[in-house]
């Protein structure tokens, strides 16, 4: 999804200054894991001994474990009772650590603050939080102005979505064949096409804010049934695949690999495409300056309701800790947006977790306004308050197993992308290994 571990590394270099709200009574030294190589630890380290020096009874000492060998090297520490106090996992590990125990209840963390992280970004485990991702990340559409200009049609409004309709309607304007014509033209030539209407992104976990637009689930709300066998879900998808499959306006992909911006918009031959809000930092604003590239944002286009999902890496304490209060404190420390303003927020690849960045117009303002971002009012309405209006958690907050479930599902859709099966023959043959999974079998 993004290249987490460089970016860690570049949050990590950039130290908060607040005064400490913590002492503990004796030095107590906390381990924190990260997934990384050990050239890397140094880097690592440098933060944890600034954050010392700020809490001089807290001492961290990092532990690099390459990224492939990670998950299954907390299990093996898990196992033998000796887990690191705290560290970073994947979004969707996190509730399978929490069904095992694993997990510490954070639920002290922010208290006597003066802003909480958002509610769509804490993991929850029976009720109680048990990670808060360090960043916000929701999905929303950016789109070519030039080729808008160029068809004579307005910019998509950064206020209100778009029906599926109208984003087909516009898609096939912004569609051209090797003669000019675009895809609502009798004589338009699907075999040679030269610019696409649109792209919107099936690599795989993206595609639940798709049921959930369409007024369905791939899971209950309250987590006890997979539910994506739902037509409501079953049409959703099939309606990602007819952009391809009928409607000629989005290049074929086989959903196989995150890179849905850099793919499309990003190259130049794409008028609109669905992405991440850590796209305007890793790769659009080099997109602005390679090829010239003039782009806006707009919310996603609604099926029958306007909703996004959100999501970003988050921080743990583990439950084996013997110091719970000091490895939430560095955690805290860690996640706060002066640590990663610089590097991460003020590039455009996280957004703000405290509620306040989005509800503030001074701190709003100090976020959106400045030359790394497309318009701020554009941004304000197409992303800030989208994230607050209509954001909902993806799966990983509230469900487990969700990494192998996100798996087979990739694997059950190839055919659905290719044409050889529908999106309703796909799901209904594989549905109960998907419930399996969901199970936990």
């Amino acid at each position: 999804m993004r290249k987490f571990t460089t970016l860690l590394l570049a949050m990590l270099m950039i130290f908060a200054m607040a005064v400490p709200a913590y002492a503990a009574e004796e030095p107590v030294t906390i381990t924190y894991s990260y997934w990384g190589t050990p050239d890397e630890a140094a880097s690592v380290q440098a933060v944890a001994d600034k954050f010392h020096e700020e809490y001089p009874n807290i001492i961290v000492e990092v532990m690099a474990i390459p990224n492939e060998e990670y998950t299954a090297k907390l299990n093996t520490m898990a196992a033998g009772g000796n887990l690191p106090d705290c560290g970073i996992m994947n979004e969707n590990g996190v509730l399978d650590f929490a069904s095992k125990g694993l997990l510490a209840d954070i639920s002290s963390m922010y208290e006597g603050a003066d802003a909480m992280p958002l509610e769509s970004i804490t993991f929850k485990s029976e009720g109680k939080p048990v990670a808060y991702s360090a960043a916000n990340e929701i999905l929303f559409m950016y789109y070519n102005k030039d080729m808008f200009d160029a068809a004579g049609l307005e910019y998509p409004s950064a206020t209100e979505a778009m029906t599926w309709d109208e984003f087909i309607e516009t898609a096939k304007l912004l569609t051209l064949d090797k003669n000019g014509k675009n895809a609502a033209d009798p004589e338009f030539d699907p075999e040679n096409i030269v610019q696409y209407g649109c792209v919107v992104d099936n690599w795989t976990w993206q595609l639940e804010v798709w049921a959930l637009s369409n007024g369905g689930r791939w899971f209950s709300e309250d987590g006890k049934e997979c539910t994506i066998n739902d037509p409501a879900v079953i049409e959703a998808i099939q309606k990602v695949a007819d952009l391809t499959l009928v409607e000629h306006v989005m290049p074929y992909n086989a959903g196989l690999e995150d890179n849905g911006i850099q793919r499309s918009i990003a190259t130049g031959n794409v008028a609109m495409a669905t992405g991440g809000a850590w796209n305007v930092g890793t790769c659009l604003n080099s997109a602005r300056d390679d090829i010239g590239l003039n782009y806006g944002v707009a919310r996603l286009p609604m099926m029958e309701r306007s909703v996004t999902i959100c999501t970003g890496g988050p921080q743990v304490v583990f439950s084996q800790t013997k110091h719970p209060a000091e490895a939430m404190e560095f955690i805290k420390w860690y996640m706060k947006e002066e640590n990663s303003w610089d590097s991460l927020i003020a590039t455009g690849i996280w957004m703000p977790i405290l509620e306040k960045y989005y509800t503030d117009p001074e701190l709003t303002a100090k976020w959106i306004e400045n030359p790394n971002f497309p318009d701020a009012e554009e941004y304000k309405a197409a992303v800030v308050d989208y994230a607050m209006e209509c954001a909902e958690s993806t799966c990983w907050y509230y469900i487990p197993h969700t990494n192998d479930f996100i798996n087979l599902l990739r694997s059950v859709l190839g055919p659905v992308w290719t044409g050889e099966q529908t999106a309703e023959q796909a799901i209904t043959e594989n549905f109960d290994a998907l419930n399996d999974v969901f199970l936990g079998f």
